[in-house]
């Protein structure tokens, strides 16, 4: 049997389809990925075969992207994973697609008669009368108040087509393909799964799609911790991480939480992470880290300052570690509600402005001795088998 993934975005998009990867290959079944060139590292690392989509994610070298970047590297998107989609699945039995701008995926499937599953790693991104789209873009304004969640996903559906429709169509037509009506619900298909723990983010329910919830995919990470890290660990309590990933943040962000943080009698550990952040002064009680490993780490700390990617939430959630989230873009709001929901931390406005006496009130709530130990109590509820459900679940399929 063989697997063909493709997966998109940043590293928190391209981790999820790595840990599904590598459960299939101790199944004993052939997988590769398709995946942005930029991860190649990674890959490399974890033994996975990388079939390189497109150019760099423009802004993955480190420098912010312009915005006629990114609108050249949406415009060549289609084409992209058509030539390479469509190649890459030749022998293949089943195509898993992982984003909804992955649009060539279903359509390569259908052309070698081949079977094809779509995956999101967050409810928002799959149609509910229960909860309304997230953003599809950094910045999107929310809707005006009063509009129900049937209309704004159909409004939701019309931006898709709009953006991908045309060049779904053409790319379809050269294969031989009828066009398509609605390209979200297409790339959606039928029984999708929701690669999400039921606990952080359990699936509302629809009257017109079935979803298979299978719990989060999550790459084992079993690295040591720098030694630096460790020392400044073993230094004093329980620090405070501030860290948002792939993400950037507004300036004043992380002086703001640091502040916030020391307020409250804590260290700090600082990740630099796309936004390049930095130390505000010289003071021994921060430490400033690069790309370290999270599952080893989040227990050893007294709370997270994050983004609120699906990821690091839920890895925060397994940890038992208290989380404040700030959200910037698309489903970061939705995990911000939920860890607030939850009772494990606290969530500021999604992409606000620094607020200082927000930022003071959200670390306070975090390190607050009701909220450890509710962190405590959901951190025992949390899966740690969605890669392998969701691998029998392939191969079962397959038969």
């Amino acid at each position: 049997m063989q697997v063909l993934l493709s997966a998109s975005g940043t590293r928190g998009d391209i981790e999820p389809a790595l840990g599904l990867a590598l459960r299939l290959r101790e199944f004993g079944v052939g997988v590769r990925v398709c995946a942005p060139p930029n991860f190649a590292p990674r890959f490399t690392e974890l033994g996975v075969p990388l079939v390189p989509l497109g150019p760099p994610i423009p802004g993955s070298d480190g420098e912010r992207a312009t915005r006629a970047e990114l609108l050249v590297y949406m415009a060549e998107w289609p084409a992209a994973q058509f030539d390479t989609i469509s190649a890459a699945a030749v022998g293949c039995d089943v195509v898993v697609s992982t984003g909804i701008t992955e649009i060539a995926g279903r359509s390569a499937a259908e052309r070698l008669g081949i079977h094809y599953r779509y995956a999101s790693y967050q409810p928002t991104g799959l149609p509910s009368p229960h909860h309304a789209p997230m953003p599809r873009m950094a910045g999107e304004l929310p809707p005006p108040a009063g509009i129900g969640n049937p209309t704004l996903w159909e409004i939701d559906a019309q931006g898709w087509n709009a953006q991908f429709g045309a060049a779904l169509d053409a790319h379809r037509a050269a294969l031989g393909l009828p066009a398509v009506r609605n390209v979200r619900d297409h790339v959606i298909a039928d029984r999708p799964l929701l690669a999400a723990d039921p606990v952080l983010g359990p699936w509302p329910g629809s009257p017109d799609l079935e979803v298979v919830q299978t719990g989060a995919w999550i790459v084992p990470d079993a690295r040591p911790l720098p030694g630096e890290l460790t020392a400044f660990l073993d230094a004093g309590t329980p620090p405070v991480y501030i860290g948002f990933g792939s993400m950037r943040v507004r300036d004043g962000v992380a002086r703001v939480a640091i502040d916030a943080v020391r307020a409250h009698g804590r260290r700090v550990l600082l990740s630099r992470g796309w936004a390049r952040l930095a130390a505000i002064d010289d003071r021994c009680d921060c430490l400033v880290v690069g790309e370290v490993n999270h599952q080893a780490l989040f227990p050893r700390l007294a709370a997270v300052v994050h983004h609120g990617g699906a990821g690091t939430t839920t890895i925060a959630a397994r940890a038992g570690v208290p989380q404040v989230v700030i959200p910037q873009m698309t489903d970061q709001g939705y995990w911000a509600r939920r860890v607030a929901e939850l009772g494990i931390g606290a969530s500021l406005p999604e992409n606000a402005d620094p607020d200082p006496e927000l930022s003071s009130a959200a670390v306070g709530t975090a390190l607050a001795a009701g909220t450890r130990a509710r962190a405590g109590e959901v951190a025992g509820t949390v899966g740690t088998d969605g890669a392998a459900v969701a691998a029998t679940l392939l191969i079962d399929s397959i038969g």
